[in-house]
């Protein structure tokens, strides 16, 4: 069996086409979104409780392989996945998409963390789309600026002081980012190196009018075997175990 870690576009795509094959795959998800998109064959949803009982459910079922496709600042689940696959002696794969990379036009501001990215807005702009989740919604508390917030659910308090919710899934398009920067007479966008064409509209948005853009960078992660596309995790499975 395969164990496919994360709910991501990737996870969902490997997913489907090990499911096609008649390989044995169960998908497991963080279970922190409300009504996820579900991939195709087994499913689990919730942590595991740490890395050693990771370890024990690889050990437990059997898993012959672990693909590791969490979203690209999902850090913690990807140390503890690295730590439990070489305890339990499986192979594992880190399926991440590529970053983002700045274009013609851009005005990229690039920061370490989220409470970087709150300090960088005062001098980038007054009116801020902020695209990062709703986790870390607190490092902009303290911010004086307007916030549109884009996220899946709704998110929890503290939140910045003035600011609009907005609840929506991508993928998003070209014309929407474009209603919605003028609509709330946004100046400033403030996203994730998330990577992906699912969210990738609000950069050429960003772009077209000018608008400076925070990006975070990603933290580190594990030293293993990584790939970015599906084929491509698709031939290591085929190997692997």
């Amino acid at each position: 069996m395969i164990l496919v870690l994360g709910g991501t576009a990737e996870a969902r795509e490997l997913a489907a086409a090990l499911d096609a094959q008649d390989v044995p795959v169960t998908s497991s998800l963080a279970g922190r979104v409300a009504n996820p998109r579900l991939p195709a064959g087994a499913v689990r949803i919730g942590g595991f409780g740490g890395r050693e009982a990771l370890a024990d459910w690889l050990r437990e079922h059997a898993v012959r392989a672990l693909v590791d496709a969490t979203h690209p600042f999902a850090e913690r689940i990807s140390a503890s996945a690295a730590e439990a696959a070489a305890a339990a002696g499986v192979p594992l794969l880190r399926l991440e998409r590529p970053g983002w990379r700045e274009r013609d036009g851009d005005d990229w501001h690039w920061v370490d963390d989220l409470d970087a990215a709150a300090a960088a807005i005062p001098g980038l702009g007054e009116r801020v789309f902020l695209t990062t989740g709703r986790q870390g919604l607190a490092s902009f508390a303290a911010t004086d600026a307007w916030f549109l917030v884009r996220c899946v659910d709704p998110p929890e308090p503290p939140l910045p002081q003035r600011h609009e919710i907005l609840l929506d899934r991508g993928p998003y398009t070209l014309a929407g980012e474009r209603a919605l920067i003028q609509q709330h007479r946004l100046d400033v966008v403030v996203t994730k190196d998330s990577g992906g064409e699912h969210t990738v509209a609000k950069l050429d948005a960003a772009r077209e009018r000018g608008l400076p853009v925070i990006v975070v960078r990603r933290p580190p992660r594990p030293d293993v075997p990584a790939v970015a596309t599906t084929e491509e995790a698709l031939a290591w499975v085929a190997h692997a175990g």
